[in-house]
């Protein structure tokens, strides 16, 4: 039930919106394309079983990791549950 001027189901239209925003962002952020035989970290030498695993592959596993500990703490979404935090 939605309340004020919304029409019902809004705020699930609202919420779904976000999460297929959420998907595209990470579909956009796969590596695409030949991947690399070296790290272009830090040059070390990709396995050939990560390259046949991981299309487009550009980092090494230890590089890789370092990058998803960064892009933890920059996702811009609020994660606290809040209502607001649902609505855009």
């Amino acid at each position: 039930m939605a309340g004020g001027w919304a029409r019902d189901g809004a705020v699930q239209d609202q919420i779904d919106a976000s999460v297929e925003d959420a998907i595209k962002q990470a579909q956009s952020r796969l590596p695409a394309g030949p991947g690399l035989s070296h790290c272009e970290h830090c040059a070390a030498t990709i396995p050939e079983g990560r390259r046949l695993a991981v299309p487009g592959v550009r980092l090494c596993v230890r590089c890789q990791d370092e990058q998803d500990k960064e892009q933890q703490f920059n996702t811009g979404y609020n994660r606290r549950g809040s209502k607001d935090s649902q609505l855009r």
